[in-house]
C-alpha cells in the first residue's frame, strides 16, 4: 500500500533537508563576501579562522571581527505541461552570524576562536499547495565553535590546525493523502531533531613566495552528526477495513527518531596576487566531498515500517547517489585611499544533486553568483565592511523524479554581509 512510500518521502525530506549544496554556508565574512569568498590565499582578517587559519599569523595584537549575512531565497515550481500552474515558495529571511577573535603571541605564534553557521537555511511552501506531500517547511540550524592555534615555521611558511564541535537542530513537515480514503483530510507529519553534537576538524597552509604572490591551502574535515528526536503525525492514525484482515487500525510515522549525517570534507586551494599597493586579485579552487552522501539509514524507537511483515521492521536505508563537486571564485579588491576599499567578484557553483533527485526540499540548481562591496576604517581601531551577493540558478527541469515530482525550478538569492572589526 501507499504507507511505504509515503515513509520513503518522509525519508527523502529530511535527507535532502540536511545535504543539498545550498545548506552549505560559505559566507562568513563580510570582507571575504564581497570578493566572492575568493580568501583562501589572501586570509589576512580574523575570518581567517574559517577561510584558511594558517592567515591569523599576519594579524597583530587581539583583533574581534563579527557580523551577519542576511540571506533572501526566492524560488518558483512549475508543474509539466500540458496543465502548468506555478507555485511560489513562502519569502522567509535568514541571518547566520558570524564571531571571530585572534590574539598574537608573538610573531611566530597565534591563536583564535571562531562561532559560525556553516549549514543552515530552510524552505517553505504554502501549506496546501500542489507539492505538500513532497513538502512543506524544511529548516535546519547550526552552530560552530572552532578553536585553532596557528605557528610561523619560517618566515614565508605558516600551518594551523584546530577542532570544530558543532551543534544543530533540525524541523521538517509534509503532508499525507490518506491511502484508504483520499478525500479524507490529508495527516500532518513533523520531525524535531533535538541538539545534535558532531566533531572534526579543520587546518591551513599559508606560503608567501613574495613580495607579491601567496598561496594558501585549507581543509575542513566531515562532521558525522547522529540526529535524534521525535517524529509525529497529526492525526496520528487511521482505521479502515482489510479485505483480508477485517477492521485495522494504522499508525504514521511517531515516537523517537535516529539517523546518523555526515557533512562533507572541504578542501581548498587559494593564490593572492598583490601587483602594488592599491589592487588585490584572488582565485579560489573549492573541492566539495558530496560523495560521502550515498544513502541514508533512518531507524524509529516504537514504529513498524512493515505492519504486514513479521517481526518489527524499524529501519529504512534509501540511495542519494551525491556526487562530488566544485566551486570556483575570482576576486578583486582595490584600495582607493588607506582608510577605504571597494571589492567586487564573482563565482560558480557547481551542484551535486542529480535530476531525478532533486525535489522542493531543496530545489538547487548550479548557481553564479555576483558579488559587490566596501569596506574602511571608522577610527584606528574600529572598522567596517558590506557586502552584496546576486545568487542566479539555473532553471532545474525535471523529467524523470524518484519521487514522481516532475516540473521545473527557477531560483535566485540576495545575500547582505555587515561586519564590524576592532583591534586592540
Amino acid at each position: 500500500m501507499k504507507k511505504l512510500l509515503t515513509l520513503l518521502l518522509f525519508i527523502v525530506l529530511f535527507a535532502s533537508s540536511m545535504y543539498a549544496s545550498g545548506f552549505q554556508l560559505n559566507e562568513h565574512g563580510a570582507r571575504a563576501m564581497a570578493m566572492a569568498g575568493a580568501f583562501t590565499g589572501l586570509a589576512n582578517d580574523p575570518s581567517a579562522i574559517y577561510f584558511n587559519p594558517a592567515g591569523i599569523t599576519q594579524l597583530k595584537g587581539t583583533q574581534f571581527y563579527l557580523g551577519a549575512t542576511m540571506i533572501m531565497p526566492l524560488a518558483t515550481y512549475t508543474t509539466p505541461l500540458p496543465n502548468q500552474s506555478e507555485s511560489e515558495m513562502v519569502s522567509q529571511i535568514f541571518a547566520p552570524i558570524n564571531f571571530y577573535i585572534t590574539h598574537q603571541f608573538s610573531d611566530k605564534l597565534a591563536v583564535g576562536l571562531s562561532v559560525n553557521n556553516q549549514y543552515g537555511l530552510g524552505t517553505k511552501w504554502d501549506p496546501n499547495w500542489v507539492g505538500k506531500y513532497h513538502a512543506i517547511e524544511t529548516k535546519i540550524t547550526s552552530f560552530f565553535f572552532t578553536p585553532v592555534i596557528a605557528y610561523k615555521l619560517t618566515d614565508n611558511l605558516s600551518v594551523s590546525a584546530g577542532p570544530t564541535i558543532a551543534v544543530a537542530t533540525i524541523l521538517i513537515s509534509q503532508k499525507t493523502q490518506n491511502p484508504v480514503n483520499p478525500a479524507a483530510p490529508d495527516f500532518l507529519t513533523t520531525f524535531n531533531g533535538n541538539n545534535t553534537t558532531a566533531v572534526g576538524f579543520t587546518a591551513g597552509i599559508l606560503y608567501r613566495l613574495n613580495d607579491q604572490w601567496q598561496f594558501g591551502l585549507s581543509y575542513r574535515s566531515q562532521s558525522k552528526f547522529s540526529f535524534t528526536g521525535t517524529a509525529s503525525s497529526s492525526p496520528a492514525s487511521f482505521s479502515f477495513t482489510h479485505p483480508q484482515l477485517g477492521p485495522l487500525t494504522l499508525t504514521w510515522p511517531t515516537g523517537g527518531i535516529t539517523a546518523p549525517l555526515t557533512t562533507p570534507q572541504n578542501a581548498t586551494f587559494g593564490l593572492a596576487y598583490t601587483p602594488d599597493k592599491q589592487w588585490t586579485v584572488t582565485f579560489d579552487f573549492q573541492y566539495v566531498g558530496w560523495s560521502s552522501y550515498d544513502n541514508l539509514t533512518v531507524t524509529f524507537d516504537n514504529y513498524d515500517t512493515a505492519p504486514f511483515t513479521p517481526g518489527v521492521q524499524n529501519t529504512e536505508s534509501l540511495p542519494r547517489d551525491y556526487q562530488n563537486t566544485y566551486i570556483v571564485r575570482l576576486g578583486f579588491e582595490y584600495k582607493a585611499t588607506d582608510a577605504f576599499s571597494l571589492r567586487w567578484g564573482v563565482l560558480y557553483d557547481h551542484n551535486p544533486i542529480k535530476d531525478a533527485f532533486v525535489d522542493p526540499t531543496l530545489p538547487d540548481a548550479d548557481r553564479v553568483g555576483f558579488n559587490i562591496g566596501f569596506g574602511g576604517k571608522l577610527t584606528d581601531h574600529l572598522g567596517i565592511d558590506f557586502s552584496y551577493m546576486f545568487l542566479s540558478f539555473a532553471t532545474r527541469e525535471v523529467t524523470n523524479s524518484v519521487f514522481n515530482f516532475n516540473g521545473t525550478y527557477s531560483n535566485t538569492a540576495h545575500l547582505f554581509g555587515l561586519d564590524f572589526s576592532y583591534s586592540l
